[in-house]
């Protein structure tokens, strides 16, 4: 804000990229663009990471397929089709394995764009397999403030806004601690 000789009231709409993503950067990342909103009461836009990303490269020919990885053989991923200035989601975000993409994409017969910090994972993994895909240039490839911007543009055009208490991180799964507990909780019933 200082750099653009702007203040928090100059600013219309908190926008954050709610998720998927780590744990920790994603509530850092709404705690603080909740700490941003609710001085002023801004509305805000929690936008998907995943279609974030597609915007950096919906000008490019093709589907865009964002891919982060998720550990343990699994990508968080979505994919989406770009035309007449819209960007069309094809599948909702989620959690998948290398092997479920790779057998949803080999009847699509469209080159994919692979963005993300999955890219490369997916890029020589649909490669082997002869799945049309092209890697984003390496400066599209994350995720980027303007894409967030972009996808909180579109959610306001669509009405789709929260306030600052309704803003909140989209995980996709439970985390290694939940999981355990889980486990642990499950492992006592069996003993029961």
């Amino acid at each position: 804000l200082k750099n653009c000789a702007l203040t928090l009231s100059d600013v219309d709409l908190i926008a954050v990229a709610a998720g998927p993503g780590s744990f920790t950067g994603l509530r850092i990342g709404v705690a603080a663009a909740k700490g941003l909103a609710w001085p002023g009461d801004r509305p805000c836009a929690g936008v998907s990471t995943l279609e974030a990303m597609a915007w950096t490269v919906a000008h490019m020919d093709g589907e865009l397929c964002p891919a982060m990885d998720a550990r343990r053989g699994q990508v968080y991923n979505a994919r989406f089709s770009f035309g007449d200035g819209v960007l069309h989601r094809l599948t909702a975000d989620r959690a998948i394995s290398l092997a479920d993409l790779a057998g949803e994409l080999e009847g699509s017969g469209k080159t994919q764009i692979i963005v993300g910090d999955g890219a490369s994972l997916c890029y020589n993994h649909l490669k082997e397999l002869g799945i049309p895909v092209r890697m984003a240039p390496i400066h599209l490839r994350h995720q980027t403030a303007w894409g967030v911007a972009r996808a909180a543009l579109e959610q306001a055009r669509r009405g789709e806004l929260t306030d600052a208490g309704g803003l909140a991180p989209v995980y996709h799964r439970l985390s290694q601690a939940e999981r355990e507990r889980q486990e642990k909780k499950k492992d006592k019933g069996d003993q029961a």
